[in-house]
């Protein structure tokens, strides 16, 4: 079966390279362009993991996966912060808020199946 990916990210170019090698990869994609919208399919499609970007229009990436991670239908989900924020604190923040992973932007083509892949639960 499918691993299911959801991916919350705002900017079309990233998210059209994201889904392409989500393709690549075989997997199943769901894409929101919000926290807000992300959130709602989280909660009622039951990804197998989620790529979150941090700078989000309204509820940032922060927030998002905090809300995600305090509700018990979706806090044993992966979220990966998918982000170009490379900041030295930031990598401390969205561990601090929950993501189980950092993958900074631009991301690494040759790389980005197998760096999201030992973030699955099995």
């Amino acid at each position: 079966m499918k691993k299911k990916v959801l991916v919350i990210e705002d900017n079309k170019i990233n998210m059209k390279l994201v889904r392409t090698l989500l393709q690549i990869g075989k997997y199943e994609i769901m894409e929101a362009e919000d926290a807000e919208t992300g959130i709602e399919m989280a909660r009622t499609d039951s990804p197998d993991m989620i790529l979150m970007d941090i700078q989000l229009p309204g509820i940032d990436g922060f927030e998002a996966t905090a809300i995600l991670k305090s509700d018990p239908v979706t806090k044993r989900i992966p979220i990966v912060a998918l982000t170009s924020y490379a900041m030295d604190g930031d990598k401390k923040r969205a561990k601090e808020v929950g993501c189980d992973g950092y993958i900074c932007k631009p991301i690494d083509t040759r790389t980005f199946l197998k760096d999201i892949e030992r973030f699955f639960v099995s």
